[in-house]
């Protein structure tokens, strides 16, 4: 009876498969996995800039600037939250909340690894639903209530003109996201992120040959969902001090900080469940490649370092952004959605369902 079995006869199969398991592997992915990579990756972002720009990155906490990050949140633990006097304080609090919460529920559903081969085993998953897609959409929705809330309650032109932008920019690309999803859903037949990874093996091929257009279309939108270069109009520091969060500091500035990363690596995450394969390795059913399946490691392993090199990829693509691309004009950026993407995004639906149909 290995160790596993134990505690599940000790608490009750009922309690551990639906309470304890679940918070065991929230608390793994929340404090050994998301966190530790949202403040590395700050650290890898200034780095690279730093290469791109032909300059010295953070150097000097720790050899190679290593520690900066631990710095960076000791200075955002131990600043002063200020809120100000004609802020309206329910909303000033409760903004970063609306925009971190559901970056990090968004997790939930996602699977980093392959469902467990035994009955009863552990899945590199906290939950699979077959309504997995439509919840990463839902919950990905109220970030912009969020930015609204903060833009509004700080009683500040610079953060009410961020926020208006936010939410016209974000409603604006949301929809040819959600119309670019729905075109590898037509591929994958299934809503479960676990049954559109396997849609792909067993197709013998990642969704984004065939769907190269989706992809490309839900990577510019989910550039501009999560404020990035060059989409990072909301912000704008040029122009609105800080946009939205002008006036956020301490903690509260921290949040917002925290909920655009976890965006970043939403996106990404979802990015490659949908059009990349998951946690397989490229081409699994070729058995040429064969070795790359790193057999050797311990199940399930191999498939957290194939999908976490793939997320990196696109994590890699967004700082590149930031230091290649010049910001659009907001004039610019709606166009861009509404005379473009949004028509493109319906064109590619149109010949989706049309080809799967015919074959």
């Amino acid at each position: 009876m290995g160790p596993l079995q134990s505690v599940v006869d000790f608490v009750g199969p009922e309690l551990y498969y639906w309470a304890l398991s679940p918070a065991i592997k929230i608390a793994v992915l929340l404090f050994a996995g998301i966190l530790p990579l949202i403040t590395y990756l700050v650290l890898a972002e200034r780095k690279i800039l730093g290469f791109i720009q032909v300059r010295v990155g953070p150097n000097r906490v720790g050899p190679w600037g290593l520690l900066q990050p631990i710095a960076d949140v000791m200075k955002l633990l131990v600043k002063e939250d200020v809120i100000p006097n004609r802020a309206i304080r329910w909303a000033f609090i409760l903004a970063p909340c609306l925009v971190v919460g559901p970056a990090l529920v968004i997790f939930a559903v996602i699977p980093v690894g392959p469902p467990s081969a035994e009955p009863g085993g552990l899945d590199l998953f906290v939950t699979d639903v077959n309504v997995g897609l439509l919840f990463v959409v839902a919950m990905a929705t109220i970030a912009v209530y969020g930015l609204i809330l903060g833009g509004w309650s700080s009683n500040s032109k610079f953060s009410l003109l961020g926020g208006l932008r936010s939410a016209a920019q974000m409603i604006s690309y949301e929809v040819p996201q959600g119309l670019a999803i729905v075109a590898a859903l037509l591929l994958a037949g299934s809503m479960s992120m676990v049954d559109i990874v396997e849609a792909q093996k067993n197709s013998g091929l990642w969704f984004v040959f065939p769907q190269i257009v989706g992809f490309f279309i839900y990577f510019v939108a989910g550039v501009a969902e999560s404020n990035r270069n060059p989409f990072d109009l909301p912000e704008a520091e040029s122009e609105l001090v800080a946009g939205y969060h002008t006036e956020y500091s301490g903690m509260r500035f921290a949040l917002f900080f925290l909920g655009e990363y976890a965006n970043m690596i939403v996106i990404s995450a979802v990015a490659v469940t949908l059009f990349f394969g998951g946690w397989y390795r490229p081409f699994p059913n070729v058995e040429a490649l064969a070795f790359l399946d790193l057999s050797f490691l311990p199940a399930g392993l191999a498939g957290v370092i194939w999908f976490s090199l793939k997320v990196f990829v696109f994590l890699f693509t967004y700082i590149w952004f930031r230091g290649t691309f010049p910001r659009y004009r907001f004039d610019q950026l709606m166009d861009l959605g509404w005379k473009w993407m949004i028509p493109l995004s319906l064109l590619n639906i149109f010949f989706t369902a049309l080809i799967k149909l015919l074959l």
